[in-house]
């Protein structure tokens, strides 16, 4: 480097890259800058941060720990974001409890590491463990909405639905609250109320969280109606046709895709099949709306020019990834709901590929949807009237899809299995092409993790009180049966 000042100016330069989401150049500042000067701790942070924004998940993970090496200040944040990196993306979730516990022995009342550490420990099924976490968050930080609103919900699955309606009605008629603190909050509060069966009550506390999540929604994260038509539109016109084989098919084992609308049952769906010896169940994986995002945008534009190279590198860099995570195992699901969306990009990549399409009786998919606090990503959720359109254009694509690959999608019905579980799941791993395995009627046993809001849910014996749920609510569902024709 010439002089400090030429130093500075790319230090500033970096930053601003940073800043303004333009993260490989500011992954090449950084490292400019570490090469000449390798003790600057915050360098090193912000270079893992520009990593991880690029799904360089491992570099990320190295940055972090020079960072650590180097003394960066608040060190406990960096623990955070390591485990944040090996529980979400690199199936790592023991050793990132050991990061988080790590950053709470240096901080032992940091919030965020008490809470990450509590849901890591819920999505293992522990829950006492998550429960002594959230109270010691409570106890430091009162009425901390994130703490009160998880222990809330533990509380209620656990049957103590009335003692939380008493203790979090206080908490928002005080006011004062963030918006969206306030909707987390109000969310765990409505879902007390429909567990005490307290209908009309819960449907008006679901609508002010939705509204309050809704107040701070960006206005380019509101649902569009015309834009979504489109994108349907768009999507059946790129797949006139069944998808041609991949040139130079990669022979590894393909995986099981589940999808279907959120709040479908397609978390049952892939614990169901957890029970199953050749099953490994691999959650949400985010591999394919990541490979839609950086590397065939314009999405689905780009796939009428793809070349049988840019395929067989996609195929292979899936199954690499995949590999990467369970390397021992025989069949991976990929519980990805909103991957209907790409089931013309799966049978492109893998014609092999079977998908398990989970569907729910349309009321009670769209009531459950506007009951869970999405948050923004999520745009129709706030509205029943929007909600119901989507599922209309769902079920639009979905009738595509149908037509162009009827003996590979397998439509599983959650009203069904849980009504007469035994006929669904030998249906279901028939499709599969496994033999049949009595553990698979058994899903609440299952000892895996479980990332989704549906976490206790299903590690309940299968049960029907989720099915017909609209009829406790039929007075309110006008906007949503307007939209969908059921008037």
């Amino acid at each position: 480097m010439s002089s400090q000042v030429d130093f500075d100016m790319l230090a500033a330069r970096a930053a601003h890259l940073l800043a303004t989401g333009q993260y490989e150049a500011a992954i090449t500042g950084y490292r400019q800058l570490l090469a000449h000067q390798p003790v600057r701790a915050t360098d090193w942070f912000n270079l893992a941060y520009a990593q991880r924004c690029i799904r360089q998940f491992d570099a990320a993970l190295s940055s972090y720990a020079q960072a650590l090496h180097h003394g960066v200040r608040r060190p406990e944040e960096a623990y955070v974001n390591r485990a944040a990196i090996m529980s979400e993306h690199l199936e790592r979730p023991g050793d990132a409890e050991v990061e988080l516990r790590k950053a709470i022995a240096l901080e032992p009342h940091f919030a965020i590491a008490l809470l990450n550490l509590g849901n890591l420990l819920e999505d293992r099924g522990d829950r006492d463990g998550a429960r002594d976490l959230y109270t010691r968050v409570l106890n430091t930080i009162e009425n901390e909405p994130r703490a009160l609103s998880r222990l809330a919900m533990l509380d209620v699955f656990a049957g103590s639905a009335a003692a939380v309606v008493d203790r979090l009605r206080p908490v928002l008629a005080r006011g004062g609250l963030h918006p969206e603190d306030a909707a987390e909050i109000a969310f765990a509060l409505g879902h007390a109320l429909d567990a005490a069966e307290r209908y009309d009550e819960a449907f008006d506390v679901f609508t002010a969280a939705n509204q309050l999540s809704d107040s701070v929604r960006p206005p380019v994260l509101r649902y569009d109606r015309e834009a979504r038509e489109r994108q349907v539109d768009d999507l059946i016109a790129a797949f006139p046709l069944p998808a041609e084989t991949v040139a130079g098919q990669d022979k590894r084992q393909t995986p099981l895709f589940i999808c279907g609308m959120f709040r479908s049952g397609s978390t049952l769906a892939e614990q169901v099949l957890a029970g199953h010896p050749r099953i490994t169940p691999g959650g949400e994986l985010d591999f394919l709306p990541a490979m839609v995002a950086y590397r065939l945008q314009p999405y689905p534009e780009m796939l009428r020019s793809a070349g049988a190279d840019l395929l067989t590198d996609l195929r292979r860099s899936y199954l690499d990834a995949l590999g990467a995570l369970h390397p021992e195992a025989d069949i991976v699901t990929d519980k990805r709901p909103d991957n209907f969306l790409h089931i013309g990009l799966i049978k492109t990549l893998f014609p092999e590929a079977r998908i398990v399409h989970t569907v729910r009786q349309p009321l009670d998919n769209i009531l459950s949807i506007y009951f869970l606090h999405f948050g923004p990503a999520i745009d129709h959720a706030g509205d029943l009237g929007d909600a119901a359109h989507w599922y209309a254009q769902y079920r639009r694509l979905m009738a595509h899809w149908q037509t162009l690959y009827p003996n590979d999608i397998l439509d599983l019905d959650y009203d069904a299995l849980v009504a007469d579980p035994e006929p669904q799941v030998r249906r279901l791993l028939a499709f599969a092409g496994l033999d049949w395995d009595p553990a698979c009627l058994t899903p609440h046993l299952a000892r895996n993790m479980v990332r989704t809001a549906s976490v206790w849910q299903v590690r309940q014996p299968l049960h029907q009180r989720s099915s017909g749920r609209a009829a406790n609510y039929a007075r309110h569902l006008g906007p949503a049966k307007r939209e969908l024709g059921l008037d």
